[in-house]
Order: C-alpha cells, then sequence, then structure tokens
C-alpha cells in the first residue's frame, strides 16, 4: 500500500492542475480519523494512439516491471493501486484501453465514470501528439455528466535526445494548456516520473471523492469551450484556484 501525506507536486508548473494542497474536506476527514470501511475508489482511464506505451506505463507503476515485447490490448485490461492518503484507505482503478480502431467500440464502454483520464502520446513518434484531442473528445463523448481530471502525458521520452524533448515539451505544454490539462513527460523503460505521477493522480482523484462525502454534490456550474465543444465547470471544487480555467472536465 502506498502511502501519502502531503500532496504531490505538478510536473511542471506551466502546464498543471491548478491544486496544491489537500481540501479542507479532505484534511477533515483526516483529523476526525474517518479511515472507515468505506470503499473509497477513483476510475482512472489510461487513452492514446495504440503502441504510445500505456499499458507498460501501467505496468511499471503497479507491478514494477518492463518489458519491450508487450502485446496490443484488446479493449481494456485492469489493474488496481491501494494508497493510504492521509491515513485513509483509498484505491485507483486503472483501466488501460487498446489504441487501435478496431477495438475502440469495446474500450470507449469504458470510459464512461471516469474521475481522470490520462491521455498519453509517445515522444519518439511526434505524430501521435496530433491526436490527442481526438482521444479527449471520446472522453466527452462518453462522460456528458461526469468531471473529471485531465492529464496528458508524453511517453518514451528516453528515446529522443535532451534538446529535442525540450521542443516537444514546449509544445506539448502549450497543447495542455488550451485542454486545460496537467501535463507530464515519463519514461516506463527508466522509471521515470512514473510514480510521482500517479501519486498527484490519486490525491487528486481522492481530493474529489473527500469533497462529495463532505456535500459537495450538487455546485454551482459554468461553461468553458475546449475547441469546439462546451463543457460544464464544477465551480466550487475549483474555489482553491486563482486562474478560471478549470482542470476538470464534465
Amino acid at each position: 500500500m502506498r502511502q501519502i501525506h502531503e500532496f504531490p507536486k505538478a510536473y511542471s508548473k506551466n502546464a498543471q492542475i491548478p491544486i496544491e494542497d489537500f481540501s479542507e474536506s479532505a484534511k477533515r476527514a483526516a483529523r476526525e480519523g474517518r479511515a472507515s470501511s468505506t470503499l473509497r475508489l477513483a476510475k482512472v482511464i489510461v487513452i492514446g494512439d495504440a503502441g504510445v506505451g500505456k499499458t507498460s506505463l501501467v505496468m511499471r507503476y503497479t507491478q514494477d516491471v518492463f518489458d519491450l515485447d508487450y502485446k496490443a490490448t484488446i479493449g481494456v485490461d485492469f489493474e488496481v493501486e491501494k494508497f493510504d492518503i492521509l491515513g485513509i484507505p483509498f484505491t485507483l482503478q486503472m483501466w488501460d484501453t487498446a489504441g487501435s480502431e478496431r477495438f475502440q467500440a469495446i474500450a470507449a464502454s469504458y470510459y464512461r465514470g471516469a474521475a481522470a483520464v490520462v491521455i498519453c502520446f509517445d515522444y519518439s513518434k511526434i505524430q501521435t501528439l496530433q491526436t490527442v484531442r481526438k482521444w479527449l473528445d471520446n472522453a466527452i463523448s462518453e462522460n456528458p455528466t461526469q468531471k473529471f481530471c485531465l492529464f496528458l502525458v508524453g511517453t518514451k521520452a528516453d528515446l529522443v535526445s535532451a534538446s529535442v524533448a525540450r521542443e516537444i515539451e514546449v509544445e506539448a505544454t502549450k497543447i495542455a494548456n488550451s485542454m486545460n490539462a496537467e501535463y507530464w513527460s515519463v519514461s516506463s523503460k527508466q522509471n521515470q516520473n512514473v510514480a510521482e505521477m500517479f501519486a498527484r493522480i490519486g490525491s487528486v482523484c481522492f481530493d474529489k471523492v473527500l469533497s462529495k462525502e463532505d456535500g459537495i454534490s450538487t455546485p454551482k456550474k459554468t461553461t468553458m469551450n475546449i475547441g469546439p465543444k462546451k463543457i460544464l465547470i464544477d465551480e466550487d471544487f475549483n474555489r482553491r484556484t486563482k486562474e478560471s480555467n478549470c482542470p476538470c472536465q464534465t
């Protein structure tokens, strides 16, 4: 069981979900010792083009293994990670979805109910960065009323030079900001930033769950545009932000 006592930092301040500490709801639950038998969990879907390293990312985190010969995911795979956050048990469900078009009808049905969406692209195949908006559209279409937090993740950072990586990161950061996503650069092969990223995702999801338990179930909503789409924004969950852009989509 992974233990988290302080809110994990983002990879970059240039593209991050504007949350830097646990909410008062979460802190209050910890102070009051609400580590009951209630099952607190959140669903995370990992999506992106075929071959970008989604399975490697999930398996490196959950099993601490790396294999160059992973077979293409058919439909979805499922992994679970348990946390102790502020002394409260919490479970993260990670759904590794197929990127191939022929499996999309199967995989898309598992997008529903996601608390967080992780969209991956491959540093060594820059064209995969250009399709991330399509994956965001798919996630939104399957979650028309469900608020989720968004992470844009560049995988296989070890396969490009440092100078190329910097150029890609500048472009990826711009795209992440336009999508209201938090950006991360990782390497599953070298186990770089993988645990840190999932700790951040787990903490954000945990904070959402505890906020809902504290009665924030019917927050005031406003709308904002992401590309051609209008989405609803939960103002209460973002009461700690300094900007109007929101990390969570509905």
